[in-house]
């Protein structure tokens, strides 16, 4: 199956997330898929491929006569798509040698040069966007597509030198609980790849040290014509705590290595609200004095308006992966090299945001990050290369070679 066909297929599924909900995975429907790639792999002939009752999708690519005793890779994508918008009934248009120009979604939206000034760095390049209703599902289908059609490559030429590559499909990445039941063990790689970037060249191995925050607020309703001195409105609090969270700390603001607070969530009444925040940081140091700056600031509050009215928690979700990557050089380099033997630049540089390899590499699995030629996640101007996807499946390719050597 073409790169192309593979992709416009698994886009089909709709396998978005659930924050909220307590099952593993979140979502059934994520399942349909992974049970669709555990039946391709079988077909591929590829062998020990396994689905456990999480939902987690193993496989293996058997090793080339002469290379069993090759370090063992990995490379692992995520299945799940964004809560942010819907991934049902995702309707991919194909643009054969983009001109650099606005790309019309429909008829009330358009994708401006104007508004995400990189897309002129695709002229020339085969690009596949959405109608403007849902997302695309590249992040991270994309990276499902590249390391499948790897796969089928490996198993239709055994000329092509490899040692034991294992390949596994995650749930759950998007919200944060992609590797919780992941067995580094059973899925038995000295090192892996996520292949779940996004711009061509992306090399990945430094990421947010990431927590999620959660406030509740008890107002006091009382009728607003007789409320002075006894209403306590639970939006105004609201609205007071995030005021003393620097602006400047926006996601809207920061690039780099500059952290910051996201409030991603704000339901209220008078009576009651609930926030919801991401605290991201690389530096250590700066990820624990944010998250003890949301308390100073709640228990301000509390001091405020009295005990009760302001509840706080805080959960850490992932930490940055760089000192359980750099002790192993060869992972980098050999990623480097991979790529330049494809064509492409490498760009290292750190991640703003996470992915399910910076879990792992803190499970004894070291596991930096590869691109895929995704861009714009999460949202209805989602796009991906094409021609861009052609050279990350090659550069998965060479890092079997190069690893078998």
């Amino acid at each position: 199956m073409e790169l192309k066909e593979r992709f416009l297929k698994y886009v089909s599924f709709d396998t978005q997330s659930d924050e909220n909900s307590d099952t593993f995975p979140s979502t059934e429907k994520q399942k349909v898929l992974l049970a669709c790639l555990a039946d391709e792999m079988r077909a591929l002939g590829m062998t020990e491929v396994t689905m456990d009752p999480h939902g987690y999708v193993m496989g293996t690519v058997p090793a080339t006569k002469g290379l069993e005793n090759a370090p063992v890779i990995g490379f692992i994508a995520h299945v799940d798509t964004s809560p942010d918008m819907s991934g049902a009934d995702v309707k991919p248009r194909v643009i054969e040698d983009y001109d650099g120009s606005d790309i019309v979604l429909n008829g009330q939206l358009t994708m401006r040069v104007a508004d995400f000034p990189e897309l002129k760095l695709f002229e020339g390049h085969t690009l596949i966007h959405t109608d403007g209703t849902t997302l695309l599902g590249a992040d991270d289908k994309a990276g499902v597509a590249e390391i499948m059609t790897a796969a089928e490559y490996w198993m239709t030429h055994p000329e092509a030198p490899h040692g034991k590559i294992r390949i596994g499909f995650t749930p759950d990445e998007e919200v944060g609980r992609g590797v919780d039941y992941f067995d580094v063990a059973a899925f038995g790689a000295d090192f892996a790849y996520t292949v779940d970037g996004g711009f061509e060249g992306e090399l990945e191995y430094e990421n947010f040290n990431a927590a999620g925050a959660r406030i509740r607020i008890q107002g006091r309703n009382v009728h607003p014509g007789y409320a002075k001195g006894k209403m306590l409105n639970a939006i105004d609090i609201a609205c007071e705590l995030n005021a003393l969270l620097p602006a400047q700390e926006r996601p809207q603001y920061t690039e780099g290595y500059e952290g910051f607070y996201h409030c991603v969530g704000f339901n209220g009444t008078v009576e009651q609200a609930d926030l919801s925040y991401i605290i991201r940081d690389h530096d250590a140091d700066k990820f624990e004095q944010k998250k003890n700056y949301l308390w100073s600031c709640v228990d301000l509050l509390v001091k405020k308006y009295g005990p009760g009215v302001l509840s706080l928690q805080i959960k850490d979700q992932y930490y940055n992966m760089r000192k359980m990557v750099e002790p192993h050089p060869q992972v980098i380099e050999k990623a480097k090299q991979a790529m330049e033997m494809a064509g492409v630049v490498p760009i290292v540089r750190p991640i703003r945001g996470g992915t399910d390899g910076a879990r792992l590499s803190f499970m004894g699995l070291p596991c930096p990050n590869l691109f895929t030629g995704g861009m714009n996640f999460h949202g209805k101007f989602e796009y991906c290369s094409l021609t861009t996807m052609h050279r990350a499946e090659q550069v998965i390719r060479n890092l079997a070679e190069l690893w078998s050597k």
